[in-house]
């Protein structure tokens, strides 16, 4: 990392321009990628990333430039090319730095890199052990990733702060076969943890959940399709709020007027049921961080209440634009992007409702047990997703799986015909790419029910 005074003498370079406000990213990141299928070893990946990026702000403009070469004299002469896009003024500021201390929210006990790469393969060898429970399974595929990024970040209004980023994820996919068929489960847990997140009774749960979910799927009959109530399980169930309502509360859409909910602060845009809120300050969630990647706080922060949409997630530069503080919601995958408004851990708040009571009344209907992947217009919020694992209902009781199930519908619908919000909030990891790159991210929900979407299935009844 730079020393103070170089930093004060780039960022006051960088106000020798129309430019007024200057800030400057320093990152040093090592990444472990350990690959195990079927109980051996395929390949270790041990990667480094330094480097060091400058954003100058003009108003509501901004240039952005990144670098690898860390030499004083090729610092200047960057910062000198970049300073350039708002021209020459020779204001002859003088910034002074001041050191924030933050509290470090996220406790590790076991740091991924001061294990012995033979213990980090045990464990993913228990992993694949546990998950081999039944004699359809023929293929496990464990990972386990480790990522420690320090950053460094500095502006012009004084700020000098730095953070330790650890974190550990376990993907687990299992296959199963039987006759001719085919299918597949899977589990990613990871936290801002140390290894002590995974424990044995840990990794077997998750595991044997992989399998369990792929074993389930041989049996499953066909989806039909139509419109009918839907019951989203909690945990990644929270992937449809995240990705056609989420991203369009983030100020990077909401200020370019690119977002349904541009202009419906304090309007209902959700049933009463539904209270939303994106929290980065959760002690090592997968997606929370001390500051944002702008040097501000983590916040919690509570986005619809009561179905009222309450606040966006802002970043500094958006905020300009929109004329609001900055909620802490600055993210970035590493010194190569320039950062934006992101999300952190965004989950549906848990309501009063109780499980079993959400069946009652629904003739025909869809239990989405596990939510996969899909893809969603950020304009508009219109919605694909694939269900994992599905259930029919009718007559108020499960019946038996189904496969092929989408569901397809739009964020600002789906959040007003949510006419149940149970009790049983969990969380799950994922990662959410955006134009400032790919970021850990929490989605979660309680189990809720939707009144009425359109399922797309595989057979029509």
């Amino acid at each position: 990392m730079l020393e103070k005074n170089q930093l004060e003498t780039l960022l006051s370079l960088c106000l020798d321009s129309k430019a007024d406000f200057a800030e400057i990213f320093e990152e040093e990141t090592t990444s472990e990628s350990i690959n195990l299928l079927n109980g051996i070893v395929e390949d270790v990946d041990l990667t480094n990333r330094k480097g060091i990026g400058i954003r100058i702000y003009c108003g509501c403009q901004s240039v952005y430039g990144y670098t690898n070469d860390l030499e004083m004299e090729s610092l200047i002469e960057f910062t000198k090319s970049l300073k350039e896009a708002f021209g020459n003024e020779q204001k002859n500021c003088q910034i002074t730095l001041k050191e924030e201390t933050i509290e470090n929210k996220h406790k590790i006990e076991i740091n991924p890199f001061d294990v012995e790469l033979k213990d980090k393969v045990k464990l993913l060898k228990k992993a694949n052990r546990y998950a081999h429970c039944d004699g359809r399974i023929f293929k496990v595929q464990c990972n386990l990733l480790s990522v420690c990024q320090h950053v460094q970040i500095s502006n012009t209004k004084g700020k000098l702060v730095q953070d330790t980023r650890i974190r550990t994820r376990l993907p687990i996919s299992v296959y199963a076969k039987e006759n001719d068929k085919m299918q597949s489960g899977f589990e990613g847990p990871g936290a801002s943890s140390g290894l002590e997140y995974f424990s044995d009774e840990f990794i077997k749960e998750k595991a044997r959940e992989a399998s369990r979910v792929a074993l389930v799927n041989l049996e499953a009959k066909d989806c039909p399709s139509g419109k009918m109530p839907v019951i989203i399980d909690n945990g990644f169930g929270g992937v449809i709020f995240h990705e056609a309502c989420g991203h369009a509360l983030e100020a990077s859409a909401v200020s370019k007027n690119q977002s349904v909910f541009a202009n419906k602060l304090n309007t209902q845009i959700a049933s009463s049921k539904v209270t939303a809120i994106d929290d980065g300050t959760i002690p090592n969630g997968w997606g929370s961080q001390n500051v944002d990647d702008e040097g501000n706080p983590q916040q919690k922060r509570v986005l619809i209440k009561d179905g009222i949409l309450v606040s966006y997630m802002v970043d500094q530069l958006n905020g300009r634009r929109m004329n609001m503080e900055s909620t802490g919601s600055s993210r970035r995958q590493s010194y190569k992007y320039e950062p934006t408004s992101r999300m952190s851990n965004t989950y549906i708040a848990a309501g009063d409702d109780d499980f079993e009571e959400m069946f009652e009344g629904i003739e025909k209907g869809l239990y989405a047990k596990k939510m996969g992947g899909g893809s969603v217009n950020p304009q508009t919020g219109e919605f694909n997703f694939a269900v994992n694992e599905g259930y029919l209902i009718e007559n108020g009781k499960i019946t038996y799986p189904v496969k092929g199930a989408t569901l397809i519908g739009s964020g600002a619908e789906i959040l007003m015909n949510i006419d149940r919000v149970g009790k049983n909030l969990a969380r799950a990891q994922g990662m959410c790419g955006a134009s400032s790159g790919n970021v850990p991210t929490d989605v979660g929900q309680p189990a809720i029910r939707v009144s009425s979407i359109t399922v797309g299935g595989t057979c029509n009844e």
